[in-house]
Parts: structure tokens; sequence; C-alpha cells
């Protein structure tokens, strides 16, 4: 029989991972934890299994995965993300709908009452590991939390420090007190709910409180980012994929909102993956921010996407989704719970995977990523530099029926530089950064519709093929597509071309691939067209002349 645990345990050791030996340790002392506190300090994903196998609802699926569930809320909550307005950020953040105020007295309140519920727990646990692959720009971050399974996540996404890193670890740059379990005060001045997730730019920390998806975390640190990079190091952060060329080396880079292939073309057999989620873009070449992925789940099957169906192992974590329970096999078509059911697991479960997750190189080609369920935009146009700039602060996509609760028919919807939720700056700083290292660079830019072709989904119009898809992208990667000859797309004036090796030449051009007529078209275009003029309308005031003449005519 193994003996009890003493005050502050000694986890088991992972890779000679030091832990937590003392109730002298400076963060005890700094939390003013319980005399019997229980401390699990970057456990391993065995010991993380047994404490998370003692939470409400938490078992091991048929593969070896952590099931875990995160309770009423399934999804981030953007309208409960607050910045708190302090003197050192407040004239940098863009305040509105995406970035709201909070007061520093609001903040001490939330933080305390965070601190408050995590001194109360039996047990805590405590992950330090790096953001950004790149040393020179890395940064420490420190999670504590109450739920095995947030530290398992954190420890899958966030890139794991070496032995001797995480002897000589020191302080973080950025902490998170993750007291999702406690409810936020809703009588505190600025609340709407009982859920706030709370971020200070100057103290470098962030609470959260009455929400236990873990993606805050994640998409937290990844806001903290696009505030930090662009401020203290001028790197741009980017909502994006990243590949790599396996023969030449050469860099891409994938934009796209939820269902527009991101994910799926930056998963190419022939390139090398560099990070399917957040990256940033220095005068160095690319990072990947993270040590993980985080995969959506539902309908994922081994025959669409069998790097991410076999990463499901032991050390990954799957989230709210619906198994048998004799047999514990995951049944990922069933949305009962959510539709967004996920895993998290180490991007070196890929075997495609590029270790460590950065180039030394700059991007040769640029793709922004659209799923136009309207039908009338090209599968593929070269952008100008001024069009780069006007589709990424646009960030177009249509939401598709079934994404999210109410939607019935296919959407129209715009995300500012494809990640608005995580954008502290305003979008035309991104866009012009971007820009201006197209420029420096000399990249290729594209614009991919991965959507409808010859008529709108609502008509009955099909999904252009991922055959003829990825042929336009290897002819992008093989240089092919630059040489070919290229007519001017009326309305949007844009740059398609007149052939691509391995695609019908009839789909390229959707004014000649419509099947319903001229005036069925034109009204469609039209219409689409002023959905991007009114969209922009909010951008408009601090783009140049020339970025709001690439606009659509409206």
């Amino acid at each position: 029989m193994a003996p009890p645990p003493t005050a502050v345990e000694s986890s088991i050791n992972f890779e000679g991972h030091p832990t937590i030996k003392s109730n002298q340790d400076p963060l005890v002392q700094q939390l003013s934890l319980k005399e019997d506190t229980v401390i699990r300090h970057n456990a391993p994903p065995p010991t993380l299994y047994e404490d998370g196998l003692l939470e409400k609802g938490t078992t091991i699926s048929s593969t070896g995965a952590l099931m875990a569930y995160s309770g009423k809320k399934t999804g981030r909550s953007p309208k409960d993300k607050r910045i708190v307005d302090e003197e050192t950020s407040t004239q940098n953040v863009w305040w509105g709908p995406v970035n709201k105020q909070v007061d520093e007295l609001t903040w001490k309140i939330s933080r305390s009452r965070a601190l408050d519920y995590l001194r109360t727990r039996d047990k805590l646990f405590v992950v330090d590991a790096f953001a950004g692959w790149d040393p020179r720009y890395r940064l420490k971050i420190r999670i504590i939390c109450a739920r095995a399974y947030h530290a398992l996540f954190m420890t899958n996404m966030l890139i794991r420090p070496t032995p001797e890193e995480l002897e000589n670890f020191g302080e973080p740059d950025f902490t998170i007190y993750n007291a999702g379990q406690f409810p936020a005060n809703v009588f505190t001045k600025g609340m709407s709910s009982s859920t706030s997730v709370e971020i200070n730019f100057k103290d470098m920390e962030m609470v959260i409180l009455g929400t236990e998806y873990a993606g805050e975390m994640k998409k937290g640190i990844f806001t903290l980012l696009f505030y930090i990079m662009p401020i203290k190091y001028k790197i741009l952060t980017l909502h994006s994929s990243c590949n790599q060329g396996v023969d030449n080396g050469d860099i891409t880079l994938f934009f796209g909102l939820s269902g527009t292939g991101k994910t799926t073309l930056s998963a190419d057999p022939h390139r090398k993956l560099i990070g399917d989620d957040e990256h940033c873009w220095s005068d160095n070449g690319v990072f990947n921010i993270e040590g993980g992925c985080y995969a959506k789940c539902l309908d994922l099957s081994a025959e669409k996407e069998p790097e991410i169906f076999n990463s499901i192992k032991f050390g990954s974590i799957l989230e709210n989704v619906v198994y048998d329970p004799v047999t514990k096999v995951v049944d990922y078509e069933d949305s009962s719970i959510t539709e967004n059911t996920r895993c998290a697991y180490p991007i070196d479960f890929i075997p495609s995977a590029k270790i460590p997750c950065l180039a030394d190189t700059h991007p040769s080609n640029i793709i922004l990523l659209t799923c136009d369920a309207s039908g009338v935009l090209p599968p593929v146009s070269k952008l100008t530099n001024a069009q780069v700039m006007y589709h990424f602060i646009s960030g177009y996509t249509s939401k598709m029926a079934g994404t999210e609760e109410g939607v019935t028919e296919p959407q129209a919807t715009f995300s500012a530089c494809f990640g608005q939720p995580f954008l502290v700056l305003h979008p035309m700083k991104y866009a012009q950064q971007l820009s201006d290292k197209i420029s420096q660079h000399k990249a290729n830019a594209w614009l991919l519709n991965t959507g409808w072709v010859g008529s709108s989904a609502a008509r009955g119009g099909k999904r252009c093929s991922l055959k003829y898809t990825r042929a336009i992208l290897d002819a992008i990667h093989s240089g092919e597509l630059s040489k070919v000859e290229y007519e001017t797309f009326p309305v949007f004036n844009l740059n398609v071309p007149t052939s691509c090796p391995g695609v019908p030449s009839e789909i390229l051009n959707p004014t000649k691939a419509w099947t319903e007529g001229v005036d069925s078209f034109n009204k469609e275009i039209k219409s689409l067209a002023g959905k991007f003029a009114e969209n922009f309308k909010t951008y408009a005031d601090q783009a140049t002349a020339e970025v709001r003449a690439a606009g659509p005519e409206a």
C-alpha cells in the first residue's frame, strides 16, 4: 500500500520534471494555500489520468484518450471576454464589441474571487510551459487550475519544457488562474452573466470564472500574443495554419474560418505541418505558438482525416463526446451534447509534424480561404496587395446550417483577420503588417474558394471537389498557376486564371459555370458585394483609398 500523500505531494517524475516539494515554495506562499493542499506541478499524463478519473463524468475511451466534460459551457463565451482598462494598454486596445472594458476594481474583485476559490481546493494543478517555438520570443506561461482535465489540456496545447528548462523556469511571463467551476459575481460592475474571462496586460494575468471550457485558456494566450507580439517585438500574430514543402522548403500560410478547409488543406502528405491554428511571422521566419492541436471531432473518421483520428490515443483529451457506456467507443457523429466536440493532443502525435515547429524562411504563398455558399466567387483568384488587405480585414465565409443554434440555411459571415474574437489592436494594424511582409518577401497571395460552383447551396449547387481544390494548391506550390493567363472577374475585379492543371477550365470563372442564367448570377453577385461593402464600413475610416477601392463594386 502506498503511503499517504504529504502536504505538497511530489508527482511521479516525467522525464525528470521536478514538482513542488515544500510548503515553503514561493508559489505555495504566494497563493496562501491550506497546509494540506496537494499540488501537482507539471504532472505527467499518467498522474493526470489518475486524478482526472476522480472527476465526475470522466473516463477513458476505447483508444486510450481521457474523455472529459466541460459542464454547461461547451464552447467559448466571447460576450464574456473582458480586457482590463489600464494606463499601459488602453490607447492600443481596439475597444468595442470584441474587447469589452472592465475597470481595475472589478478585475481585483474577480481575481480575488478566483484565488479564494482555488485556496479552498484540496488539490491544485500547476502547469509551467512555453508559448512560441522560437526561443527568442517565447513566453513563459503558468496555469493554476483545479481540474486535472484542464492541466492535461494545457500540457498538450503548450510547448513542454525540458527538465533543464523547467528547473530554471523562474517567474512566468503570464499566469492564468482558472477557477471556472466558480461563478463570477453578477453584481460586480460590467458583469453580464456569471461567466467572466478577464485579461490584464499590465499585470500579465488572466482570470477565468463561470466556465470550464478548456479552450478559454488556449484562446486567452492567443489574445495575449495578438497584443504582445506586435507591440513589443513588431511581430505579426496570425490565426492560420502553416506547412512547408518537403523538397524546396517553401512555406504556405492558410487563413480561414471554421469549415473553409484550413486544417484539411494544410495536412498535405507532401508537406510538413508546422501548425494547424496559431502562428507568428517574425523577421526570422514563421513559428507555431502552440505545442499541440485542438481538432474538431464531429463526423471524424479514419478515412477522412487519418492523422487526427490516429492521434486520439493515450495522452490526448476528448471533450464533450458521446460514447458507448460499455465499450467506450466514441460516436463521432453524435452531436447531442454539442457540435463542438474536440480533441487536444501534442503536435508530435501527427507523423508529418515538423519538430521544432518553426521555419527560418518566409512564406512564399498566402492563402485566404473562404467557403462561399452563394456560388459566385471563383475557386481561385490571384490577389493584389490592396486586395489582400481588403479580404484579410473582411474575413468572409458562409456559416453553414447546423454550425450554430438557429442557423437553418447558409449565412454570410465576416470575421476581421479571420480571427476577430482574439484581436486586441485595430484590424487595420494587422492587415498593414501582413501587407508589408508580403511586399518585403515577395510572397504570392491567393483567394481560394472551397465553396459552391455553378449555383448556390440553397439552389442545389455542388461544392467544389476537394480533388480540384488540391490540384489548385499543387499548381500554386509548383509555381505553374503563376504562369498561366488571367482574366478579370466582374464586380469583385479579381484576377482569375483561365486554366489550371487538373481542373476543368469551365469551373474557374463562375460567370461561365453558372447554370441558372445571367440575371440570376448578377442578382447573387450584387447581393454578396453589398454584404461586403456593408461589413467594411466598420473599418473604412482607417483604410487607405487604395484598400477601399480593392473591394467589390456594390
